[in-house]
């Protein structure tokens, strides 16, 4: 007897559980944004900036699929805001160097506090093969939105 209708199922529900939990995590940052009172690209912006360390203009605008234009001003805003410094590459005078004020940090992760802790406890009922499953699982799920993020570059240009 063939498993490949438990295995549609399954695969089906796996593929409803994603797009449920990218739909909440939309959501979620769309409400941490508006407690930060912060657009979410601001948001998207300073995350990054959190987990690389100092980047350059470029890059933030890579990441968060934004043009050089946009990524300009939304520096502009958060350095205003005291988010971040933005200095010249010494290396080369035409790029700018963002990164994240470090006394700011605490204020960024306070509103993921409770979600964290909730994060924590689940993984916590994993065996360690069902971690790194799931971390794989996310790995190729990054790569695979990187790749569609640069098709649709290559598709609007």
């Amino acid at each position: 007897m063939s498993d490949e209708p438990a295995r549609a199922t399954a695969i089906a529900d796996l593929m409803r559980a994603g797009r449920e939990t990218t739909r909440l995590s939309t959501v979620f940052r769309y409400a941490i944004a508006d407690r930060l009172g912060l657009a979410v690209s601001d948001l998207e912006c300073l995350d990054f900036l959190a987990d690389s360390g100092p980047a350059t203009a470029g890059q933030i605008a890579e990441r968060t699929n934004l043009t050089t234009g946009a990524v300009t001003s939304m520096v502009r805003r958060l350095q205003q805001a005291g988010y971040i410094t933005a200095e010249r590459d010494p290396a080369d005078r035409r790029r700018v160097i963002v990164s994240l004020r470090p006394e700011r940090g605490d204020e960024l992760e306070r509103p993921y506090e409770r979600f964290a802790e909730r994060a924590r406890r689940l993984v916590e009922g994993y065996r360690v093969e069902e971690i790194l499953l799931l971390a794989r699982h996310y790995d190729h799920m990054r790569a695979m939105y990187l790749a569609e993020l640069g098709q649709l570059r290559e598709d609007g240009t």
